[in-house]
């Protein structure tokens, strides 16, 4: 951006940040007669709970009253001086002005944070959530009623002021460099990571690993080890796998079984709210602010996808060529009644960095059924223990099917995976290299989208949560020419099927006999 850009927005948020300060100082009425042995003591009963404090302290934003989640949030916060939190709440939940602005606040007066980090999507977003702190400070007057006047200097403009008890608080963009960041002998001790998500970063897997990655490793390293204070929070709507806070989800779910495991306090809270609890009764999560009827009106006249991104944490992505309106889910049959059976592997040269994907279909009459599938960024050896224990778990050997890995390339290094996990069981699976020349993966792929228009393309609806199925389906989704995304787990899909088409002809027509009487009567005489 200009200079002339940057001072044109610098501008309007100076403008707008002035506005605000005039509706918090017009909005916050103090009793004037109160004496100071009253104040005390009605301020000490507020901040019993923080919830009450809050209505009394902002009404401008307490203009209904708190949800359950919002009670929730403010809790894990507050009862725990040491802790990591996920707020995945919906778009318009009231997320940012609680943990942004309340909480902090109050645990400022409370005196249980010294120092507040708040990053945003970009530095100016970042400045302008902080400056909702500043104008407390300097214009609320319940505020200033209650605790005198706090502010001493600095500016938001600048990202950066401190109070007359020299507690900081300071504002970044997301990726700016945090390594160092003190202020004398302190070390943030809230950090808080609202909206920073964009959907353009969200479509590049590394940018979006990179951005999670600065996250849980620069901005939590700023916490001073062993610290009494460290509250660390990221608020966002889970609108795309990618959104940082999905990222972490899965973060979090290891570190709370490994202090099960280890039996250390648990200090990893996810809390998710939908803005309703479902899509029949359309019954609200905040029903103080709206109603089902608002709610069920808003559904009917967004389009469905992003109604479910925005408001559901359901990460649909529509396809060009594979819709979401295509896929379709059925319990699977028993593999005794498939026309044919197939495992198909695209297994790739990398290592690891590359997605390793295997699906297994069957075909009956015209269906296609997905039976299960494994894609993952994995080692070949993996995908072959996965085979492996899929076909002793459902001793899948007594049936007639097809084991196929792609093999055109290092067929015999491929293979050897595979037995080599044979050699750890002591038994082998009959996987053997499709040696068979294919035409490019573009149209290959795209020769499939008939069977699902057509629907005759099933996933077994056992698996439609799995992180594997789900993968399957976002590659799937994103599917199209010189869009880079990965594209493994549709190709070995296609494949099973060209397989099992093939198969499936050759098992349902049934073989024809001739007599050699009758082959002789064909033969011309040869005396």
């Amino acid at each position: 951006m200009s200079a002339i850009g940057l001072n044109t927005a610098m501008e309007k948020l100076l403008k707008s940040y002035d506005a605000h300060c005039k509706s918090v100082e017009q909005s916050t009425f103090i009793d004037l007669n109160q004496t100071p042995a009253e104040r005390r003591k009605k301020i000490k009963a507020l901040e019993k709970d923080y919830i009450t404090w809050f209505a009394e302290m902002f009404p401008q934003y307490a203009k209904v009253e708190s949800a359950w989640f919002h009670k929730k949030i403010a809790k894990l916060l507050i009862d725990n001086d040491v802790c990591n939190l996920l707020a995945e709440i919906y778009r318009s939940g009231a997320k940012s002005v609680h943990l942004c602005m309340g909480i902090p606040l109050y645990l400022y007066v409370t005196k249980r944070m010294k120092f507040m980090l708040l990053v945003g999507q970009t530095e100016p977003k970042a400045k302008k959530l902080i400056s909702d702190i500043q104008s407390q400070l300097t214009h609320n007057r319940r505020f200033l009623h209650y605790y005198g006047k706090k502010f001493k200097f600095g500016d938001w403009a600048s990202g950066d002021f401190t109070t007359t008890d020299d507690v900081k608080f300071i504002a970044m963009g997301i990726g700016q460099s945090p390594r160092g960041l003190r202020e004398g002998n302190e070390r943030p001790d809230y950090i808080v990571v609202d909206d920073v998500d964009t959907k353009e970063r969200c479509y590049n897997d590394v940018r979006s690993q990179k951005a999670a990655e600065w996250v849980w490793e620069d901005l939590k390293g700023t916490f001073d080890e062993g610290g009494k204070f460290q509250r660390f929070v990221v608020a966002n709507n889970n609108f795309h796998k990618n959104t940082v806070i999905n990222q972490l989800k899965a973060d979090f779910t290891l570190n709370n079984k490994k202090a099960k495991e280890f039996g250390f306090k648990k200090k990893h809270f996810v809390v998710t709210v939908n803005a309703v609890k479902n899509l029949t009764t359309f019954e609200p999560n905040w029903p103080a602010k709206t109603s089902a009827e608002y709610w069920r009106e808003k559904y009917h006249s967004t389009p469905h996808r992003s109604f479910m991104r925005e408001y559901m944490h359901k990460h649909i992505v529509e396809g060009a060529i594979f819709k979401n309106e295509y896929i379709s889910y059925k319990n699977r049959l028993k593999y005794s009644q498939y026309d044919a059976l197939c495992f198909y592997g695209d297994l790739s040269y990398k290592d690891a960095g590359d997605f390793k994907a295997m699906v297994f279909v069957g075909k009956k009459g015209r269906e296609f059924h997905l039976l299960d599938c494994f894609v993952r960024q994995t080692s070949r050896y993996n995908v072959a223990k996965w085979l492996y224990e899929k076909v002793e778990d459902e001793n899948l050997l007594q049936y007639n099917i097809q084991y196929m890995i792609e093999g055109l390339f290092a067929q015999d290094e491929f293979v050897s995976d595979f037995d080599a996990v044979g050699d750890e069981m002591g038994w082998y699976v009959p996987v053997v290299a499709d040696n068979k020349s294919k035409s490019g993966k573009f149209d290959r792929v795209e020769s499939m989208a008939g069977y699902f228009e057509r629907k005759n393309v099933f996933f077994n609806a056992k698996i439609k949560d799995t992180i594997d199925c789900l993968e399957l389906l976002d590659q799937l989704l994103a599917f199209q020419k010189g869009s880079g995304v990965h594209d493994d787990a549709p190709d070995s899909l296609q494949s099973a099927i060209a397989k099992l088409n093939t198969s499936a002809f050759i098992n349902s027509t049934p073989p024809r006999t001739t007599s050699r009487k009758e082959l002789i009567k064909k033969q011309k005489n040869r005396f």
